[in-house]
């Protein structure tokens, strides 16, 4: 099965939030590539390598209706960046390949590195998650699952029940695995994110300590910390569920919210969630926070 793929050129600080856009008007994946030959340098401690100049590519399918989509988009882009996106028609399949030739192992706080299948890191302390990520993106490169993998790196997860609230490639509920982290749940509502994240997790060899589920077929029991990294209206609306979840004591990171949406989410939680400073990275934020232990949901 083909599909359609809409690219551009653009500025890395305009880059996270126009694949926010294309995965809003229904893009089942957006990559980033280097559209400078630009050298992507091992990254620091904190760091989320992006080129000055982006190639953003977005997948839709391949009918009339993503058709006449991408012919808007294309307008519309075209007349805010003075030349027009192009629109293609590529082999299933093909697409894969090519984003994985841009994807590279990549640092994410002190010991934490999200690679390709069959790459390595170099660092013989590494703490590894091995990618592929499908249809179901979810690589680490997006600065909302940045900030969410310098958290994990920087927690004490050892022996810890943690829950991953839309987890798309599964990396979060991996990453806290591999981080010494006991169990974990894993929930999302597209099946594609459910089959992904149990690929992920069965090469990473951790498929025995993540249980994958949809948010209804959430199991029973607290959790020592709660991750949802989604979207802003989905975590003011989920805040009761979610802080009913949390044990006291428990650590919540929720992430996926823009800048102008932070007040508001972090009113839905700080009745019960003793909140840290928000973080910010270019447009996006992420809310940590503890759970009160003399509150209820």
């Amino acid at each position: 099965m083909p599909w359609l793929q809409l690219t551009f050129d653009t500025h890395k600080t305009h880059a996270e939030t126009s694949a926010a856009m294309l995965e809003a008007a229904g893009a089942l994946s957006v990559t980033f590539g280097d559209a400078g030959d630009e050298p992507q340098l091992e990254p620091g401690p904190g760091e989320t390598p992006l080129w000055s100049h982006v190639s953003v590519s977005a997948l839709f399918e391949d009918d009339a209706a993503s058709q006449a989509l991408l012919e808007r988009l294309a307008a519309g882009l075209g007349e805010q960046m003075g030349a027009a996106p192009r629109i293609e028609r590529i082999a299933d399949q093909v697409w894969e390949r090519v984003w994985l030739d841009e994807f590279r192992p990549t640092r994410f706080g002190e010991r934490l590195w999200v690679c390709p299948h069959g790459q390595a890191p170099g660092a013989g302390d590494a703490v590894v998650v091995s990618l592929d990520p499908g249809l179901a993106f979810g690589t680490g490169h997006h600065a909302t699952t940045a900030m969410c993998l310098e958290w994990l790196d920087g927690a004490d997860l050892t022996g810890k029940r943690v829950l991953d609230f839309g987890c798309g490639s599964g990396i979060l509920a991996i990453a806290a695995i591999k981080l010494g982290a006991a169990n974990a749940v894993a929930l999302d509502h597209d099946p594609q994110a459910l089959e992904a994240t149990r690929d992920n997790a069965a090469a990473n060899a951790v498929a025995e300590c993540i249980a994958i589920h949809s948010p209804e077929d959430l199991p029973e029991g607290d959790f020592d910390c709660v991750l949802a990294n989604i979207l802003a209206g989905p975590l003011v609306a989920l805040a009761p569920k979610l802080i009913a979840r949390l044990r006291p004591g428990g650590k919540l990171v929720l992430s996926g919210i823009l800048a102008g949406q932070v007040e508001s989410v972090r009113a839905a939680y700080a009745d019960a969630i003793e909140l840290d400073p928000t973080r910010m990275r270019e447009d996006w934020a992420a809310i940590t926070g503890t759970r009160k232990a003399d509150q209820s949901p």
